[in-house]
């Protein structure tokens, strides 16, 4: 979102806002929706770090896809979308989950050998996801707006 902070205030990269009225607030309004061409080219270079932070920091959230993911088509797994999963880890996390849900990054990384940084292969298909209006699957953002 294009956003216009409160005469005065000058937010720092990557810190939340509460958009709406109250103490919090320091977003005075929406300007409007942008897609990823239309980022400062500060802006795309900030954006890798601000995924990975908020994949960091909302772990049960995204370890749930690693738990809850399924086929998307008789040839397809969902978890094949991520980045530098082949069919040979996929089924290796799908025979671990078996025996248990994943707690969380490093559980999934101890259980599944060859599995590494999750959270970065998450972050990774965000970004894939952000950047790419015509990928076809999507997992964790929605569609852009047409034009």
């Amino acid at each position: 979102m294009e956003m216009t902070p409160k005469e005065g205030v000058v937010p720092a990269p990557g810190t939340r806002v509460y958009i709406g009225s109250g103490s919090r607030d320091i977003i005075d309004h929406v300007n409007r929706r942008i897609e990823y061409p239309d980022l400062s080219n500060s802006a795309k270079l900030e954006l890798p770090y601000q995924i990975q932070s908020i994949v960091l920091e909302n772990e049960a959230r995204f370890i749930r896809y690693f738990n809850d993911a399924g086929p998307i088509t008789t040839r397809m797994h969902a978890l094949e979308l991520l980045p530098g999963i082949g069919k040979k880890l996929m089924w290796a996390i799908l025979n671990e989950r078996k025996k248990g849900a994943f707690k969380g990054y490093a559980d999934l990384m101890e259980r599944v050998k060859g599995l590494h940084y999750p959270e970065k292969l998450i972050a990774k298909r965000v970004e894939d996801e952000l950047v790419d209006d015509r990928i076809k699957y999507r997992v964790f953002t929605t569609a852009p707006r047409m034009r």
